[in-house]
């Protein structure tokens, strides 16, 4: 008789689990890297995931956190630069804020700095921050005739 797993339980590993319970359930790699990077004390540097910590253990749990940050940023490195756009723009419009109040808010704060992973190399740290510095310019940029060229998708009315 074949056994079936009741939903909602969690998986044999952390890793797993995470993906498949809450990183699978946002939509934009942008997003996810927010997610990640909120997990992360700013004063100790270690991940932390309630829920994770107390079925797998806290170095387990911030292990998993801390390599899922890491692959989720590679990713995202990875794709074409009209691809981060339209992650980007997607996350913000899922927001409650403007995506330019939004974007103008992360150039102020230098937010971008924060959601690269500690183990990130200087090269890679670069081109992210320059890429993503560049898109954020350019939505808190655009209002109506100041387009630039690139599809709009993310704008609000």
């Amino acid at each position: 008789m074949p056994r079936f797993r009741p939903k909602g339980m969690l998986e044999r590993n952390p890793s797993a689990d995470l993906w498949k319970n809450t990183l699978s359930k946002i939509p934009t790699l942008c997003g996810r890297l927010v997610y990640l990077t909120e997990l992360r004390d700013p004063n100790s540097g270690a991940y932390r995931h309630y829920g994770l910590t107390q079925a797998f253990g806290r170095e387990e749990s911030g292990r998993t956190l801390k390599e899922s940050h890491e692959q989720v940023c590679a990713d995202w490195l990875k794709l074409s630069l009209a691809n981060k756009l339209a992650d980007l723009e997607a996350h913000l419009a899922s927001l409650d804020e403007e995506s330019p109040v939004v974007a103008t808010n992360w150039i102020r704060t230098n937010y971008a700095a924060a959601l690269i992973p500690e183990r990130t190399t200087r090269a890679q740290r670069s081109h992210f921050l320059q890429e993503l510095g560049t898109l954020l310019e350019l939505i808190r940029n655009r209002s109506g005739s100041h387009d630039v060229g690139l599809p709009n998708s993310g704008r609000r009315a």
